[in-house]
C-alpha cells in the first residue's frame, strides 16, 4: 500500500533532529545567555494538544537539571478573560507546532507585556507566535502533512532540551542531545509487536510513565485516540495507583514507559502490581513480574531517553493504526492546525 504521510515524517525524525541542531544553534545560545543573565525562578510554558505534552516535558526537565519550578498557564486567561498576569523576572516558553493559534500568542504577548523573557518554540519563525516573543527557535523540521504531530513534537522537546543543556552548561546533556539523532534512528527499529497483538483488539488501555515520560505517556495515548479510535488514558505510574487501577482486571492492557533512571524501580513496582491484578502489561527499560519487556535503546541520558521511546512509539502507533483500519493521516473530525481563543 501507499505510505503514509505519517510514516514518512516519523522516518523524518532523525534528519529533523539533525538540521534543528546545526542550523538553530545560534537562536539557542543567545536565548540561553539571555536566561542565565536573568537567572529566573520562574519558568511559565503556553502550549496545547501535543505542543502541551512537549511542555510537560521539559518542565520535568528543567526542574530536575535546574531547580527551577515550571508552571503551565491557561492561554484563556489571556485570550478570554483578559487577567494580566505578573510575570516580571520570569521566562514564558510558548509552544506550537504552527505558531498561529490567536490563544497562544495572545498569551504570550500577555506573558512579555507582565515582564516575562518571552521564548516561541515554532516550526515557523514567521509565525504570529514568534513574531510576539523576544526570541523564536525555529524548529527546522520541514513540512508536515499529517493532523497526527511526530516530528514537530520530538524536535519541539529537542528545543526545550537544547535550551536548558545552554542555560545551564552541562556538558553531559549536551552530549546527549549531539549524540540524539543516532539514538532517534535506532528507536526507529524496535520491535514491539507483541504490544501491537495485544491493542491491535483492544477498546481502552492505560499508558503510564513517571518524569518526563509522563510526558510521553501523555503523548501516547493521544496518538492512540486520534490515530488508532482506542479510548487510552495517560497516568503516572504513581497516580494510577490512587484510584485508576481500580477498573484494571483481567486482560486490561497497560503500556508502561520505563528508563534508566531514579523512578524505574517505582515503574517497576506499579507493573508488577497490575499484573498480579490480571492486567496485560508491557513494559519498556526493566523486566517486571508477569509483565512483557519491550525492547528499547540502552545507555541513554535519563533526560533524552523518554524522548527517544515516544519516537519508537510513533512507528509502532501509526502501523497499529492501520492494523486497526484507520488513516492516520486524517483523524475523524480532526484538523492540522486548531485555532482556539
Amino acid at each position: 500500500m501507499t505510505q503514509t504521510h505519517m510514516a514518512r515524517e516519523v522516518a523524518e525524525i532523525p534528519a529533523a533532529a539533525e538540521r534543528f541542531l546545526a542550523q538553530t544553534r545560534p537562536e539557542v545560545t543567545e536565548a540561553a545567555a539571555v536566561m542565565r543573565k536573568l537567572d529566573p525562578s520562574l519558568i511559565v510554558t503556553v502550549a496545547r494538544g501535543s505542543s502541551d505534552h512537549a511542555a510537560t516535558y521539559l518542565k520535568y526537565a528543567v526542574e530536575l537539571l535546574a531547580g527551577v519550578p515550571v508552571a503551565s498557564v491557561g492561554p484563556s486567561v489571556a485570550s478570554i478573560y483578559g487577567r494580566p498576569l505578573r510575570l516580571a523576572g520570569a521566562v514564558c516558553i510558548g509552544i506550537s507546532q504552527s505558531g498561529q493559534s490567536p490563544d497562544i500568542v495572545e498569551m504570550m504577548r500577555a506573558g512579555r507585556s507582565g515582564g516575562a523573557l518571552s521564548v516561541a518554540i515554532t516550526n515557523f519563525a514567521d509565525s504570529p507566535m514568534g513574531a510576539a516573543s523576544n526570541h523564536c527557535l525555529a524548529l527546522q523540521a520541514g513540512v508536515e502533512h499529517s493532523v497526527a504531530a511526530t516530528k514537530t513534537f520530538v524536535v519541539s522537546v529537542l528545543a526545550g532540551l537544547s535550551l536548558l543543556a545552554e542555560w545551564q552548561q552541562d556538558d553531559d546533556l549536551r552530549r546527549a542531545i549531539a549524540d540524539l539523532p543516532d539514538a532517534l534512528e535506532k528507536a526507529l527499529h524496535l520491535d514491539w509487536s507483541p504490544l501491537a497483538a495485544r491493542l491491535s483488539r483492544a477498546n481502552s488501555a492505560y499508558v503510564l510513565g513517571r518524569g518526563p515520560a509522563f510526558a510521553i505517556a501523555n503523548e501516547s495515548a493521544l496518538k492512540l485516540k486520534e490515530t488508532c479510535g482506542l479510548h487510552a488514558e495517560a497516568y503516572s505510574a504513581a497516580e494510577v495507583l490512587h484510584g485508576p487501577a481500580a477498573i484494571v482486571q483481567a486482560q486490561f492492557p497497560v503500556f508502561a514507559l520505563g528508563v534508566e533512571d531514579a523512578a524505574l524501580s517505582h515503574v517497576v513496582s506499579t507493573a508488577e502490581r497490575l499484573a498480579a491484578q490480571g492486567a496485560d502489561v508491557f513494559l519498556t527499560g526493566a523486566p517486571a513480574k508477569g509483565a512483557t519487556l519491550l525492547p528499547s535503546v540502552p545507555n541513554l541520558h535519563p533526560l533524552v531517553a523518554p524522548l527517544v521511546l515516544g519516537t519508537a512509539f510513533y512507528r509502532f502507533v501509526e502501523e497499529l493504526a492501520r492494523r486497526r483500519g484507520f488513516d492516520p493521516d486524517t483523524p475523524p473530525h480532526l484538523r492540522k492546525v486548531t485555532e482556539t481563543v
